[in-house]
C-alpha cells in the first residue's frame, strides 16, 4: 500500500512538473482566458466526479455553511492569483523563476507561521530563513528588479496554505468548493471575451480548444493521485517528494526553453537551495518530525 502510494505522489509531481510544457501549448491566448477555462472545466470535472462517485449529499452537508464558504472563498482568490501568475509568468518566458517560487514556498509558509499563527522557531531555524531572503536579496541584483514572480507565487500559495490550515475539508472537497466559487465569474468572464469577439475558445483552432478543455483535466487528474498519495505515505515523504516539481520545471525552463540562466543566477538559486537543505536537516536532528508540506494543491 506505501509503495503504491508513493507512485501516485510521484506521479503527482511530476505531472506539475511538467505543467510548463502544457501551459506553452496555450501560448496564444491570453493568461485570463486560459485560467477562466481551466477553473470552469475544473469545477465540471470535479462535481461530475462527486457525483458519480455518489458523494454528493456528504459534499453538500460539509461544504455548504457560511464559515467554510468563507474560507474557500477566500482561498479561492488566493487560488485564482496564483494560477493567473503562474500560466502568466510561463508563457512570458520566466519558467525558471516560476520554480522558484516553489521552492522559497516552504521557507514562507514556517515565516508565515510565526507571523498569523505565532508559532516559534528554534533559533537554528532562522538559519534558512535568512539564507533564502539573502538569495532573494541576491537575485534582486543579478536581475536587476525584485523577482516578483517568483514572490506573487510564493506568497500567494503560502496564504493559500494559511487558509487550508482553517479549513475543514479535504483536497477534493476543498478544490471542488474553490472552483466553485470561481465557476460563475467564470462563465460570466469567457462569455463576455466570447461576445466581444475576443475569446480563444471555438475561435483559434481544434488543438487550442481540445488543450482548454484539457486545462480542467490536467488539473484534476494529479489532484486526485495526491489525495491517494496523502493517504497512504507519510506527511515526511510528502514533503521530500514536494520538490520534484520545481526541480522539473527549473529544469525544463534551462534546458528545454533555453532561458537566461548564468553563473549569477547559480549562485542564488545555490543560496536558496542551501536554506532548504539546512532546512530539513536542522528538523531531522532537532525532533525527526514532518514539517508541513505545500497546500494539497499543487503547483501552477
Amino acid at each position: 500500500m506505501k509503495n503504491k502510494g508513493i507512485l501516485y505522489g510521484i506521479g503527482a509531481y511530476v505531472l506539475w512538473g511538467f505543467f510548463p510544457i502544457y501551459w506553452k501549448f496555450l501560448h496564444p491566448v491570453p493568461a485570463l482566458q486560459v485560467i477562466g477555462h481551466r477553473i470552469g472545466w475544473s469545477f465540471v470535472i470535479l462535481i461530475a466526479y462527486v457525483l458519480v462517485t455518489k458523494q454528493w449529499d456528504e459534499f453538500r452537508a460539509v461544504a455548504f455553511n457560511s464559515k467554510t464558504l468563507l474560507i474557500y472563498g477566500v482561498a479561492a482568490i488566493l487560488l485564482s492569483i496564483n494560477w493567473l501568475v503562474y500560466v502568466w509568468g510561463v508563457n512570458a518566458g520566466f519558467i525558471v523563476e516560476t520554480s522558484l517560487g516553489y521552492f522559497i514556498n516552504p521557507l514562507l509558509s514556517v515565516l508565515m507561521g510565526v507571523i498569523f499563527l505565532r508559532e516559534r522557531l528554534r533559533p537554528a531555524q532562522w538559519i534558512p530563513v535568512a539564507l533564502a531572503a539573502a538569495g532573494v536579496v541576491y537575485l534582486t541584483a543579478v536581475y536587476g528588479r525584485l523577482p516578483w514572480i517568483a514572490l506573487s507565487l510564493a506568497f500567494s500559495f503560502g496564504l493559500y496554505g494559511l487558509m487550508k490550515k482553517l479549513a475543514p475539508l479535504g483536497s477534493l472537497y476543498g478544490l471542488t468548493l474553490e472552483t466553485g466559487i470561481l465557476f460563475p465569474l467564470a462563465v460570466i468572464f469567457l462569455a463576455f471575451v466570447q461576445v466581444a469577439g475576443d475569446g480563444a475558445f471555438l475561435h483559434d483552432g481544434v488543438v487550442v480548444d481540445l488543450f482548454l478543455v484539457g486545462a480542467g483535466i490536467v488539473t484534476t487528474i494529479p489532484l486526485l493521485m495526491f489525495a491517494s498519495a496523502a493517504k497512504q505515505i507519510p506527511l515526511s515523504m510528502v514533503g521530500i517528494l514536494q520538490y520534484i516539481a520545481p526541480t522539473l520545471q527549473f529544469l525544463i525552463g534551462v534546458f528545454l526553453y533555453k532561458e537566461p540562466f548564468d553563473h549569477s543566477h547559480l549562485i542564488g538559486f545555490g543560496i536558496v537551495w542551501a536554506a532548504l537543505v539546512i532546512f530539513w536537516v536542522e528538523n531531522y536532528i532537532a525532533n525527526r518530525t514532518p514539517v508541513e508540506p505545500i497546500p494539497e494543491l499543487g503547483e501552477g
